[in-house]
């Protein structure tokens, strides 16, 4: 493989070692680097200029990007990462300062020496060790979603007592990163509580008891899909669910009359079959 071509599989940056681990001559950097096409980074790191500003910064600091900041560069759900979150070993030094979130330590799995980003168990670990529980249980299922990891595989592993309790807990089938949210925050009513229900044609997000639906809305219910779901709504009435609609707004911000809007209809016994 040639040079650009092995930078562009790598996310745009990686040390000169690797590149001439991986057989491109010392020649090559140079006459890159000669004409622009690639930049030193840092002391044995180059960069395509339009590589990853995160690798490019990790690689100048000597850390991996891991934890929720690597989970929403794979795509994970979250609630937003919020600061930068890295990786460096234990008794390790920075090559510059930072202001990222430094977990400090050895990783549950081992990571190649230049490394610029942690595998999907290392970010789980991390993001167990790290976050509250139930942030923790979102980003874990998110992952379960995508099928980035195996629970047998995750079973097998020493995390810490949160990973444990977390996958103990984890549902493999939530929909949402939402209905991850909502189900662990609505046990205490002692209800069932059933997501991923299909009833007339259509799959519910949560079915609270017998005959209670709610739809937790995301960006996606707009238009067609809007349409979509006031027809399956009006469907679900008449057949005698009580159906309460409430968007990832008001799930994250307004939690508390979510609960107020549920635990009423609950108290009247909407979610018994009369």
């Amino acid at each position: 493989m040639d040079l650009d071509g092995y930078l562009r599989a790598n996310g745009g940056v990686a040390r000169m070692s690797t590149l001439l681990s991986a057989g491109i001559r010392r020649s090559a950097i140079r006459r890159a680097l000669d004409a622009g096409r690639i930049d030193k980074i840092a002391r044995s790191w180059v960069a395509l200029p339009q590589a990853d500003p995160s690798l490019v910064a990790a690689a100048q600091i000597g850390v991996t990007v891991t934890c929720v900041s690597q989970a929403e560069r794979r795509g994970l759900w979250s609630f937003g990462a919020g600061e930068s979150h890295v990786a460096a070993p234990p008794n390790g030094r920075l090559n510059r300062p930072t202001t990222a979130h430094v977990h400090w330590g050895r990783p549950l799995v081992a990571r190649r020496p230049d490394a610029l980003e942690d595998g999907i168990i290392n970010t789980l670990a991390y993001v167990a060790a790290c976050q509250p529980f139930e942030k923790a249980l979102v980003i874990w299922e998110s992952a379960a979603r995508k099928e980035l990891v195996v629970r047998e595989t995750l079973a097998r592993l020493r995390f810490g007592p949160q990973g444990r309790r977390i996958l103990d807990e984890m549902s493999w089938y939530s929909d949402s990163g939402i209905e991850s949210v909502v189900i662990p925050r609505l046990r205490w009513l002692r209800v069932p509580l059933r997501p991923q229900i299909s009833i007339a044609g259509h799959r519910v997000d949560l079915l609270i008891g017998d005959r209670l639906v709610l739809q937790v809305d995301g960006g996606h219910h707009v238009d067609a899909q809007r349409t979509e779901d006031n027809r399956h709504d009006a469907q679900l009435m008449l057949m005698g669910y009580h159906v309460i609609r409430v968007s990832y707004h008001q799930i994250v911000h307004r939690w508390h009359e979510v609960q107020d809007l549920i635990a009423t209809a609950v108290a009247q016994g909407l979610h018994r079959i009369p």
